[in-house]
Order: C-alpha cells, then sequence, then structure tokens
C-alpha cells in the first residue's frame, strides 16, 4: 500500500495537535545505527510527552497514511530503527516518557514507561532491593520498550529468560490511535489470545509500546563471578552441566569466548586488562547467585575440583571482590565494541539447540576456512544457545576490501545453521538486515500467518514500514 510522505502539510497538522515542545532537530543521531550499515530518512522527529500524545500522533499518521518509525535508544544491530529510502516517516521517539510509575518489592513488579534507559531500571530496582535481571552491554543507553520491542536476551537469559519472560504486561498504541491498556500485573491471566507476546518482538510494526509492567527478583544473597580456561566448546558445554548439578538454577551467566575475542581487545582497546596472556583458544566467564548461607567461592572450588579431575578446565580465576567481578565482565562487554573498530565482514546473531553449538562452531569454521583468510570472533550466550558468529577481514587488510564476500559468507553460515535446527536471529530481531533470510528459512504458513496478523493490525502499513516482514 502506497504511503505518503511525512511533508510541510502533515508537520503542521502534528503542531496543531502535540504543539512544538515534543518537536526534535532531525538530527544525524536519529538516522544512524550502530555498525554504519544505513542511513535513515525522515521528515520529523517527534517525542509526545505521554500515551494520549503519542495516540493522536498514530491516529494522524495514520489518516494521512504517513509511515511511523518507533524509536528508543537508537542501539538496535539490525536496522529496525532506520528506514532508509522510501517516503520519509515520521520518527516517534519515546525518550520523554520516561517515568517509572511504580515499584513494588512486595509483589515484585515496576511499572515503567517505555522511554526508561535500561540501567535506570536496574538503579529503581535495587533501591527497592530488588533486581530487573535484563542486561546488555547498551545498557546505558538502550531503552525498555525497544528492548520488549525486539525482544532482547543479553546475559542472564538462562537464569530468568528474554525480555518476554520479564514482561506481565504492557500499554501500546495501535496504528489508528486507539490505546490497549494491557498493564496488567497478573501472573496468571488466561482470558483469550496473549496479546502481550503478540506485541513483544514485533519490531514496532504492529503496535508502539508505551509502557509495562515487568517482573523483579530477589538479589541473590551470595554472587560470584570466574573465569576458566577450556579446551573446547565441547568442555564448555560439559562444564555448565556439572555446574548446574552443583548448584541447579544458580548459574546465572554462563558466556563463552574465542581468544580471538581477547586478541582483539589486545589490538584496538589496549586499556582493557586482560585476564590471560597469551589468550588462550577458549574461556568461559560464569556469574552464580546463591541464596543466603552458601558461599560462591566454594561452590566454584567444588566445581573447578571435578572439572580438573576431568580436563574439562584448565585454569580458572575466582574473582576476590565486586571489582575484580567488574574487570572479569568488562573483557566480555568490550567484545562488541572491539568487532566494531575492526569492521567485519558479516555478523550473525543465531541460536542452535545446545547439543549442536560445537559442531556448528567447528563446521562454520571449516566452511569459513575454504572462502578465504578470514578472522572469526565467536562468542556468546552458550547457556541458551545464542552465539555470535562474526567474520573478519585478514589483520591489518581494509574491511572494504572484503565486503564483497558478504552475502556469500552471511548465506553459507546461515544456511548451515537452518541445517542444524537453529535460527539465524537469536535475540537481535528481524529488523531490515534479515526480511530476506525470514523469507528464505520461515515455513510458508509461519509469513502466512504473519501477514494476516500484520494487515488486521496495520491494515495501511505505516508502522516501521519494511521493518520484519518484507514489503510489510
Amino acid at each position: 500500500m502506497t504511503l505518503n510522505p511525512c511533508d510541510t502539510a502533515f508537520i503542521d497538522h502534528l503542531h496543531g495537535l502535540i504543539g512544538p515542545r515534543a518537536f526534535r532537530e532531525v538530527a544525524p543521531r536519529y538516522l544512524e545505527e550502530p555498525r554504519g550499515t544505513w542511513s535513515g530518512v525522515a521528515g520529523a522527529v517527534v517525542a509526545p510527552a505521554d500515551v494520549t500524545e503519542v495516540s493522536a500522533v498514530m491516529q494522524a499518521a495514520n489518516a494521512a497514511r504517513v509511515g511511523i518509525v518507533p524509536y528508543g535508544g537508537g542501539t538496535g544491530l539490525v536496522g529496525g530503527q532506520i528506514m532508509p529510502d522510501g517516503p520519509a516517516p515520521l520518527l516517534l521517539s519515546l525518550e520523554r516518557m520516561t517515568a517509572v510509575r511504580r515499584v513494588d518489592p512486595a509483589e515484585n513488579v515496576a511499572v515503567v514507561e517505555a522511554g526508561v534507559i535500561l540501567e535506570d531500571i536496574h538503579r529503581a530496582a535495587e533501591a527497592a532491593h530488588r533486581l530487573f535481571p535484563l542486561s546488555l552491554a547498551a545498557k546505558g543507553s538502550a531503552r525498555i520498550g525497544g528492548n520488549l520491542a525486539t525482544n532482547a536476551g543479553g546475559v542472564n537469559v538462562l537464569r530468568y529468560g528474554n525480555a518476554r519472560d520479564l514482561c506481565l504486561g504492557l500499554e501500546v498504541v495501535l496504528a489508528d490511535g486507539r490505546i490497549w491498556n494491557g498493564l496488567t500485573r497478573l501472573r496468571k491471566d488466561n482470558t483469550g489470545y496473549d496479546l502481550r507476546n503478540l506485541m513483544i518482538g514485533s519490531e514496532g510494526t504492529l503496535g508502539v509500546i508505551t509502557a509495562a509492567a515487568l517482573k523483579l527478583f530477589p538479589i541473590p544473597a551470595g554472587q560470584g563471578t570466574a573465569l576458566a580456561v577450556v579446551p573446547s566448546p565441547r568442555a564448555a558445554l560439559d562444564l555448565l552441566s556439572l555446574a548446574r548439578d552443583h548448584v541447579g538454577e544458580a548459574v546465572s551467566a554462563f558466556e563463552l569466548m574465542s581468544g580471538e575475542g581477547l586478541r582483539f581487545l589486545e589490538e584496538t582497546l589496549p586499556q582493557i586488562r586482560r585476564p590471560f596472556d597469551p589468550a588462550p583458544d577458549w574461556l568461559v566467564l560464569i556469574d552464580l547467585g546463591l541464596p543466603s548461607g552458601l558461599d560462591p567461592s566454594a561452590a566454584f572450588e567444588a566445581i573447578f575440583e571435578q572439572t580438573f579431575e576431568r580436563d574439562l578446565v584448565s585454569d580458572a580465576l575466582i574473582a576476590q571482590n565486586t571489582a575484580q567481578a567488574a574487570e572479569f565482565w568488562e573483557v566480555r562487554e568490550q567484545i562488541p565494541e572491539a568487532n566494531r573498530l575492526i569492521g567485519s565482514v558479516s555478523s550473525h546473531d543465531i541460536s542452535l539447540p545446545l547439543s549442536n553449538v560445537p559442531d556448528y562452531i567447528s563446521r562454520a569454521s571449516e566452511v569459513i576456512a575454504d572462502m578465504g583468510p578470514f578472522r572469526i570472533n565467536c562468542f556468546g550466550h552458550l547457556g541458551d544457545g545464542n552465539l555470535h558468529f562474526n567474520v573478519f577481514p585478514p589483520k591489518g587488510a581494509p574491511v572494504a576490501e572484503w565486503r564483497g564476500h558478504t552475502k556469500a559468507v552471511k548465506q553459507a553460515l546461515h544456511d548451515l545453521v537452518h541445517e542444524m535446527e537453529g535460527s539465524v536471529s537469536a535475540e537481535h530481531g528481524i529488523g531490515r538486515l534479515k526480511t530476506d533470510d525470514l523469507e528464505r528459512y520461515a515455513q510458508p504458513v509461519k509469513l502466512e500467518m504473519m501477514r494476516a496478523v500484520k494487515a488486521a493490525l496495520d491494515p495501511a502499513g505505516i508502522l516501521n514500514p519494511g521493518a520484519v516482514l518484507k514489503g510489510g
């Protein structure tokens, strides 16, 4: 369906509806994304103050058939917040909707507006002696509305689940401006279709999330962090199994890192303290969160005693304090920045059944070696099967000279993921980057169902045009 541009006449109409305070300069920060893959277009940027203003904007855009691109913190990695071409859309930023409406430690619930920065939710929960476990490298700028719209994962999925699992209810503005108040705090509500989960992960193509009721958790009394050197990804999985045998669901995070990641840090961010030199082939970062009366250091020592005996671990460091734990985590959290500074030929956010992960890493590495002298930085959330398998040019080679291989590299790796019963999008979403992949790998009936939902909720096609569904 043909859309109209966000032109002067439409902008003047919006001024009459929500006033000049809502308008923002169409600055480069709204039209760029972290990897620099695209530059966007926008006729105007508005930042409504509340859900009523969002409703007025949506109603006007729907009537005028003007595209809307919802914008959170701009940290998405698949282009969902960037419209690179077509009739200039209206960019709708949630940056002014930053109220923490309620924190209830007795209910273990926080109700927040969509523009609240993730790290601010962490602070609000901690002030009430509670934990909101969703944590990402971009937590200082990512906004919760975008986290929910993309069903963000992060480092604690193993224990607490994705963003979807941490949300009880939503407030959403539909394409025609109607407000769905589904902001329930109920743990059980079996009254029909799960509309909350339909909106979560829809990347702003079915509605605009304006507020959410989030699950909080007790802060574990005993928290510990360790780094372990392992001979292989298979050994890392065996270590995870053994750790869970010892402490059950107290394993909060289990991150796999390759030695290439440490070498990338040395190359680009030498100020980051690296725990092992020279870098081992593989290492694992583990977080434990134990109840009162249990000592994380003792738990780690018991785990590592067995893993050393079984040759699953060759070296290990147990953080002696929170500062050292933060140093360990800085290594993991700065790997994406090192990747960005080097520049990838092709980056992949994939997931696989756990037992298939080691074979995928081995087979994918062979596939890439046959294609050229590339470097591979493989890391990710091993406990939930989510890998970031990223391919880079040879050391010292300009990435621009190797970008001609991007399409072939991506298809080869994604074909292998599909063959091994995995997903080509684990936690970043489809956005605009992976619309062809969705068409290639999804079952036709799934695509038909998705298009039917889109047509029912956004018949004019104004919501994030071109994202998720090709031509949608």
